[in-house]
């Protein structure tokens, strides 16, 4: 978990569209105006990102002390095994619907443990997420358009940890748990030209977890009216503990994402 997992996901992720990756309008956040419209009405976005993050926090097991994570995400492709992002958005007038997935299996030697002394710590996390959301324009104009979002994420993680060595010895324990967290907050774009927009969100809440909040800040450029690249700098944090179990992170760096409207 204390490897540049979570948001190594992303990046691993991310290369599924430039290697693997996904997202969509960027998840909650729109492209700029305007947008082609659908016989009914309807307008919709995919967008595969790359998101090249790294992880802080600390992870613990039943039985087993607290590893400490802290990793760069220059170091996060060599520890990821697996992972996959995507996210996509249905707009109807001022109302819309949005979600945003990410799955990443990460495995690394680079935990520390808190308190304990050991030769070797190996830890290996399972992190998948999914929200769901509604928004509403509450401001819109040939420029800007601002949404106030509300939803709830899905949250399934599952830790490894190995300890070899030192005072402790040779023990492995494996623990999971899934909850549910609601969210609310802002999501918008602005249009600097025709072809170059900002774009972002920020999201806040929690339920099973104490706290759950993520924060994206891009700048954005439109190739047509179907196509638009999106660089910037995401940050998802997320405090669970519950009967031994604790996944207290925080998953941040660069986010690269395309998007197509249809």
């Amino acid at each position: 978990m204390n490897s540049r997992i979570s948001l190594i996901a992303c990046a691993a992720a991310a290369m599924a569209f430039v290697t693997p990756t996904h997202a969509a309008d960027l998840l909650p956040a729109t492209a700029p105006q305007p947008q082609a419209v659908q016989p009914n009405g309807w307008t919709f976005s995919f967008a595969p990102y790359f998101w090249v993050a790294g992880l802080d926090g600390k992870t613990q097991v039943f039985g087993l002390p607290t590893v400490d994570i802290n990793q760069n995400f220059s170091d996060i492709l060599k520890d990821l095994d697996f992972a996959f992002m995507a996210a996509g958005d249905a707009r109807y007038d001022r109302f819309s619907v949005f979600t945003d997935i990410i799955y990443a299996r990460i495995t690394t030697d680079a935990a520390t443990p808190r308190g304990v002394v050991a030769d070797e710590v190996d830890v290996k996390s399972v992190t998948f997420s999914a929200l769901l959301g509604v928004g509403y324009t509450v401001y819109e104009d040939p420029k800007t358009r601002l949404d106030v979002v509300a939803g709830a994420r899905y949250w399934h993680a599952e830790t490894t940890i190995g300890l070899s060595g030192g005072l402790i010895g040779n023990v492995s324990r494996t623990d999971s748990a899934n909850w549910v967290d609601g969210v609310a907050g802002i999501k918008g774009n602005y249009s600097l030209t025709d072809t170059v927009y900002l774009t972002g969100w920020g999201m806040i809440g929690g339920g099973g977890a104490d706290l759950d909040w993520d924060v994206l800040a891009g700048i954005g450029y439109k190739f047509n009216d179907t196509v638009s690249a999106v660089a910037g700098y995401r940050a998802l944090g997320v405090n669970y503990s519950n009967d031994g179990f604790t996944y207290d992170v925080i998953e941040h760096g660069p986010i690269f994402g395309a998007i197509i409207r249809f």
